[in-house]
């Protein structure tokens, strides 16, 4: 059975009486009534479920004929069956009935601000489709792997370590992340440095609860990372939105803004969205800066682990003589995003503050994952899957470099790449918001430049972001062309609408 039918629980009973299309057609309203095909998804062609039921087509073309009546999918020509947008209300329900209204205190003006505050990407439902943002290559996951260690680690378990643990993690897991950073990164730290987190996110948003006031200001680079945006929103920090060119953050223009900050989020290794790194005399003019404003610089690594040229750049952690860049990681984008661990590196003097934080948030991670991945770590195991995901990114962006070459002339180009898991690409001729929504039309994902901006411009910053990790690389001939025919119809809407 596909991972479709497994994740709406499709169950035919041949001996049930009830006719095959009236239990799919059950099962598929239930799945979109209780949110598990969300609105918009695609479903599969009518002959593809068959084929995965083992039934006629026939039967799964009453069922979609019936979901299509009741007004719960929809058919659009050339690009297949989706689940209507908005879902109609089931009138023949009691959750239907009109509930009594309730006046509710309105939201805090933090938290109305945080309610707003974007998302990183906007996805497509089901698997991922090219060119999606942010997800690794969940194909190439070591679970065999994984899943061996987590048995050993289970089977060995104490009842002592069912307890609550020490918050800034395991030291086992501590030692070995400490090691490699030190290896890969060029990073100057021990294990007592190392607090883990659930996630680079969660490191984030605490190391601004416990850095800012609110009120205090902070440096944003700009376009930048919503989740940054979310956790200085969070803390009550006033964003100073500072500018990044192809040598990525304009430390200049920042002394300009918002010379007395009290902090600054950067991407040195791979700058989100533009995909370029901060040059070295950037680096040291950060530095500088901070020491003289005595601010704090939160220097998210997040996809340090693929480089395409000769090596990777050291992190600007490994510059810092002041103790003031706190190096947040994450194994999201190196193993797998729903283990949810990542690490924060604290100067010395910061640690208490920390341990302090991390346990009046989450206490600590889940001890189970922590062990695991040590385990891995120690064995070797992480170093070899880093290096055959180096290896499989640069096939994926060479195929996609392929890609835009055949479908893409005249049309988009994509920029220079050294390291990362998304490309830019500028197009020609067209909006990129308009490219975006043609390209969601036919089933492509890509994220316009324009959504990761913060301060109103004249000429706002365009390209399309385009992930290259996630799909495998027989899917992006398709991709590209049908991002190819997105960018044609975007041109011909925008000439309808010129005089």
């Amino acid at each position: 059975m596909s991972a479709f039918a497994s994740q709406v629980l499709v169950r035919l009973d041949p001996r049930s009486g009830k006719p095959l299309q009236a239990q799919l057609c059950a099962s598929l309203r239930r799945a979109i009534r209780d949110g598990v095909l969300r609105p918009g998804t695609q479903l599969p062609s009518s002959r593809a479920l068959a084929e995965d039921l083992r039934i006629s087509r026939t039967t799964a073309v009453l069922a979609f004929d019936q979901l299509t009546a009741e007004g719960l999918i929809r058919t659009r020509a050339g690009a297949g069956t989706y689940v209507a947008d908005p879902v109609p209300v089931d009138r023949g329900s009691p959750a239907a009935a009109a509930a009594p209204r309730v006046r509710h205190p309105p939201l805090s003006r933090r938290g109305a601000a945080l309610a707003s505050t974007p998302r990183a990407s906007t996805k497509l439902g089901g698997p991922a489709r090219p060119f999606r943002l942010g997800s690794p290559a969940l194909d190439r996951v070591p679970v065999h792997t994984w899943t061996r260690l987590a048995m050993r680690r289970l089977q060995a378990m104490s009842i002592a370590q069912l307890d609550y643990a020490d918050p800034p993690g395991l030291l086992a897991l501590r030692q070995q992340i400490a090691e490699h950073v030190r290896r890969v990164r060029g990073a100057s730290c021990s294990a007592d440095q190392v607090v883990v987190v659930t996630g680079a996110q969660h490191g984030l948003s605490l190391m601004c609860q416990v850095l800012l006031d609110p009120g205090d200001t902070a440096w944003l680079e700009d376009p930048g990372y919503t989740g940054a945006r979310a956790a200085l929103t969070a803390a009550g920090a006033r964003i100073a939105p500072i500018p990044v060119d192809g040598n990525g953050l304009d430390v200049a223009a920042g002394i300009r803004r918002a010379p007395r900050a009290r902090l600054a989020y950067v991407t040195p290794a791979h700058q989100f969205p533009m995909a370029v790194p901060m040059a070295h005399d950037r680096r040291l003019a950060l530095l500088a800066w901070a020491r003289r404003a005595r601010a704090w610089i939160l220097e998210d690594d997040y996809d340090y682990g693929f480089h395409y040229g000769s090596g990777p750049t050291p992190c600007l952690q490994s510059l810092d003589a002041d103790g003031r860049v706190i190096y947040i990681g994450s194994f999201s984008k190196t193993v797998f995003p729903a283990m949810r661990l990542g690490f924060v590196i604290v100067p010395p003097d910061l640690r208490d503050a920390m341990a302090g934080a991390r346990r009046a948030s989450t206490v600590h991670s889940p001890m189970l994952e922590q062990g695991v991945m040590a385990d891995l770590m120690a064995s070797g195991a992480f170093e070899r899957h880093l290096l055959r995901m180096r290896q499989e990114y640069r096939r994926r962006y060479d195929a996609l470099s392929a890609a835009a070459a055949r479908h893409g002339s005249g049309l988009l180009t994509l920029r220079p790449l050294t390291t990362g898991q998304h490309a830019v690409a500028d197009v020609i001729g067209a909006d990129d918001d308009a490219v975006c929504r043609e390209a969601r039309a036919r089933g492509v994902e890509v994220m316009p430049m324009s959504f990761y901006c913060i301060a109103r411009r004249r000429t706002p910053p365009t390209g399309l972001l385009l992930g290259f990790a996630s799909s495998r690389t027989e899917r992006f001939d398709a991709g590209m062309a049908a991002l190819a025919a997105a960018i044609r119809a975007a041109r011909r809407d925008a000439g309808r609408r010129d005089p």
